[in-house]
């Protein structure tokens, strides 16, 4: 019968030597650093790791053993790669981030902010909640209008909604922030609390059709459901949706929107707390035309495409770990043209004058397809 205790001792043995020729190696691996930092080599040679990943794999005897060799030099060039990184950036090599320009705080007055819908909207409650009063404010029709206001210069700033906690992320959003070369500044937090709009003096058994934005409708299904002889009819935002009861006068329409859109278009409030969930937040992002970032700024949104190959995303994933960044969110979005691959959207927290958000962004910067700073910002919630 095999010794338990013998074993164990055997193993030991080993494992000490296996460090100590792992930390033998980080040596050599920190020389190939300084000659990659003074003549502007790139960290990562993805032909000459796969080659020698493949030799070693070939020398391993066994079907297992050689998935596991592979496996393991895959783990220890990863590790490799991270500590030249972490050398480049100690010695002031620099990055992609040049662009960025950190200060103080951004500016807030006098400048000329859009948003998508209309007055009493939800963007307009972020709008007033993120900026002071002394703004030039307007609204267009759609999304990608507010990126086009921006990015053409017209408006100095967009809000934007992100992300709900009732029904996930606004998939247009992140499409958009892919398409323009914008960048997130901020970030607002709005409880919503939709409430059923109608004529004054109509009672529910007069509705038939209910309108409002797809998202607002989602988080009051449940609502919706209750009420099966109802039409539910998709409008491009929730304020809209009250404006067209109050100029249609119809006593069987009705509108889910918030009761400040209620007041605001003379509506009176039918049904309350529709919604059937007491932490529906929507999440707003501050959409500039300039790569700036507050000192003061947490949080970073970044994005980046990847081969598709088994364990990619692992191995961008462990650049914030192997740093000590702690993530908030990851998120896919399939890349257009480009079947079952996909774009990553990942928010961290961390500020890019740190040097373990450099040390992060270099990694991805040198091991993704492309990789894009979106913002480091910082956030509001809703007083």
């Amino acid at each position: 019968m095999t010794d338990l205790q013998e074993c164990r001792k055997e193993i030991d043995i080993i494992d000490k030597e296996i460090l100590r020729l792992f930390e033998k190696r980080m040596k050599v691996c920190e020389k190939v650093a300084e000659y990659k930092i003074h003549t502007g080599k790139k960290v990562l040679d993805p032909k000459r790791e796969q080659d020698k990943i493949t030799v070693l794999k070939d020398s391993a005897h066994g079907e297992f053993n050689e998935l596991g060799a592979q496996e393991l030099f895959q783990q220890i060039m990863a590790i490799s790669r991270k500590r030249q990184y972490q050398l480049l950036t100690k010695n002031g090599v620099e990055n992609d981030l040049k662009d960025y320009k950190m200060v103080d705080a951004l500016p807030l007055t006098g400048v000329n902010v859009v948003f998508q819908g209309v007055e009493g909207a939800y963007s307009y409650a972020a709008m007033r909640a993120y900026f002071s009063d002394a703004i030039n404010s307007y609204h267009v029709k759609t999304f990608r209008d507010a990126m086009e206001e921006v990015a053409s210069g017209k408006a100095d700033y967009a809000v934007l909604p992100i992300e709900n906690s009732t029904e996930g992320i606004v998939t247009d959003i992140y499409d958009l922030l892919t398409e323009y070369q914008l960048y997130i500044v901020g970030e607002q937090g709005m409880k919503v609390e939709h409430v059923l709009l109608g004529i004054p003096g109509t009672s529910l058994e007069e509705i038939k059709t209910v309108y409002s934005h797809p998202q607002a409708l989602a988080q009051c299904k449940k609502y919706l459901e209750s009420h099966p002889d109802w039409k539910a009819v998709k409008t491009e935002n929730t304020a809209g949706a009250a404006k067209k009861i109050h100029e249609e006068l119809d006593r069987t329409q009705a509108a889910i929107a918030s009761r400040a859109a209620g007041a605001l278009y003379g509506l009176s409030v039918m049904a309350e707390n529709i919604c059937y969930n007491e932490e529906n937040v929507t999440r707003f992002i501050i959409v500039s035309a300039h790569p700036i970032y507050e000192k003061s700024a947490a949080k970073i949104s970044v994005s980046f495409e990847l081969p598709h190959e088994s364990g990619t995303l692992y191995h961008m994933l462990s650049h914030f770990i192997y740093n000590g960044l702690s993530m908030t969110k990851i998120e896919s979005r399939p890349i257009t043209g480009k079947k079952w691959e996909y774009r990553f959207f990942v928010d961290f927290e961390g500020n890019l004058e740190e040097p373990a958000v450099k040390n992060a962004l270099r990694g991805l910067e040198a091991e993704a397809n492309r990789m894009r700073v979106l913002g480091n910002y910082g956030q509001q919630e809703e007083e």
